[in-house]
């Protein structure tokens, strides 16, 4: 599918900010990458400054964050009744992973850039970590395991959903995985470690 102006200008801006920083990105470079002539002001055709290409990124991808946390949930939710639990705890982590993958971009210019923008900082917060958390929590608490499971679920959510934002994170800035772990093994300890959660009587009778 080809993608707009717009679009290929929001895309190359985020990788340019990602690989050498907002600051150190010129208008001109941002042209050249989206296919527009360097400095003859075709972004701005588009949007006012530099900074409103950053902000629409950082939107376009909370909003996007929300779909795909909406369609993740319903597509688990639909193997409920179809999928052993350690099958559907592998696919809720694997899909985090990659979704944290998915935005390896965006992450990068949080940490480096963000913090002179509070207000994008707030939208990256509100609309791709916290919704991700929360997500994390809605499964849990839909599954018919964990039903009578008295547990502090915001709590879990935030163990759970942390060690997979840490994961890729970790890689991401060190070029290793945390411990030297591989993903399969990632996946098999959080699932070891969500079956845990378990009522006692259904824990005794798991694979674990």
């Amino acid at each position: 599918m080809n993608r707009s102006t717009r679009e290929r200008i929001i895309d190359e801006a985020l990788r340019l900010f990602a690989e050498r920083g907002y600051s150190a990105t010129s208008v001109a470079e941002i042209e050249a990458a989206s296919g527009l002539s360097p400095g003859a002001g075709g972004l701005y055709r588009h949007f006012k400054s530099k900074y409103e290409v950053l902000a629409a990124a950082i939107h376009e991808h909370a909003a996007r964050t929300r779909t795909q946390v909406a369609e993740s949930l319903a597509e688990l939710g639909s193997m409920e009744s179809s999928a052993d639990l350690e099958v559907r705890l592998s696919r809720l982590c694997r899909a985090g992973l990659a979704k944290v993958r998915e935005e390896s971009e965006l992450t990068r210019v949080f940490f480096r850039d963000l913090s002179q923008f509070p207000e994008l900082v707030a939208v990256v917060r509100e609309g791709l970590l916290q919704p991700m958390f929360d997500a994390i929590t809605t499964w849990f608490t839909a599954q018919p395991e964990y039903r009578d499971t008295k547990i502090d679920w915001a709590g879990i959510g935030a163990v759970l959903g942390g060690a997979v934002v840490h994961y890729r994170l970790f890689q991401e800035t060190v070029g290793e995985s945390p411990g030297h772990a591989e993903k399969d093994q990632f996946v098999a300890a959080w699932v070891r470690l969500a079956l845990g959660l378990l009522p006692s009587d259904q824990l005794t009778s798991s694979s674990l």
